[in-house]
């Protein structure tokens, strides 16, 4: 299996902070005219209380480097993303993000041998608490994962 010894293991957290030019740009590139992540009179009244940030926002933050783990820069296929929230993300929050390889498995398809990496990627608040969860499939064709030596 690729990169099976580094299955299990996880990034250091890194601090990430929501802020709120972060998400008025973000809120633009995704074309969401939303005002809840914009204005702040309409997140104030809003049962969030304040700018909230669009779910796929997690995608900009930080999450470290499992250690030693090198992905090829180039060829890989983006499989599968979700997300889970325990609770919105909002301007001002501050998250400490991590990144695991949580699973890797091979799979014979007509072009190939493919390798799947199932990545986890977490937020927390500062006391612990967890605020979102992505899980993220990406797969390794046999042209790329033959240059890589796997």
């Amino acid at each position: 299996m690729l990169y099976e010894e580094f299955v299990g293991r996880s990034s250091e957290p890194v601090r990430n902070l929501v802020e709120r030019e972060a998400v008025r740009l973000f809120a633009d590139a995704i074309a969401d005219p939303s005002p809840l992540y914009r204005d702040e009179v309409a997140a104030r009244r809003s049962r969030y209380g304040r700018i909230l940030a669009p779910p796929t926002f997690p995608r900009t933050f930080d999450y470290g480097r499992v250690e030693g783990l090198k992905l090829p820069p180039a060829g890989l296929i983006h499989g599968e993303f979700r997300i889970s929230y325990r609770r919105p993300l909002l301007v001002g929050d501050e998250l400490f993000c991590r990144l695991s390889l949580k699973d890797s498995y091979d799979k014979r398809g007509r072009r190939g041998l493919l390798g799947f990496l199932l990545f986890e990627r977490t937020g927390e608040d500062a006391e612990g608490n967890p605020v979102f969860t992505t899980n993220d499939t990406v797969v390794v064709t046999e042209a790329v994962r033959a240059g890589i030596g796997g």
